[in-house]
Formats: C-alpha cells, structure tokens, sequence
C-alpha cells in the first residue's frame, strides 16, 4: 500500500469564519495542489487553515484565498 509522503507542511493564519467558505477553499486549495492535505480549524482564534503536501508556494495560498476576499498569513 502506497502512503504518500509530506515534505511541507505550512499554517496560516485567516479571516474565514464559516465553515461553507472553508469548504470551498478547500476544494480550490485541492484543485491547485492535488495530493495534499487541505484542513481549516475555525474553533481556533487564529482561524487556522493548514496544508500538507509534496511541494507547493505559501505565497501561492495566499494570493488564491485572498482572490476570494480573505486574509491568509503564514503563522510564525
């Protein structure tokens, strides 16, 4: 059985506040980064959105979720 192996892992802090945006952010986070872990803890107070995955830019994250009118900063 094939597991796939994660060599980036990158937490973002956002602005989402429900859990229909969140979806859809997932689902276009997957179709740009096919592969990868996408996953949002809106009970956190930073709205965290997490991505797991091969090889992806977080400026890239970034400019899509914005393109949608969010906030999204890497968390330090």
């Amino acid at each position: 059985m094939y597991t796939p192996v994660f060599n980036m892992v990158e937490v973002f802090k956002t602005n989402v506040q429900q859990a229909a945006h969140a979806e859809k952010l997932v689902s276009l986070l997957h179709r740009h980064f096919p592969g990868s872990k996408v996953n949002f803890d809106l009970e956190d107070c930073d709205r965290i959105l997490r991505v797991e995955g091969g090889s992806f830019a977080a400026e890239k994250i970034q400019t899509l979720v914005a393109a949608y009118g969010f906030t999204c900063h890497v968390l330090e």
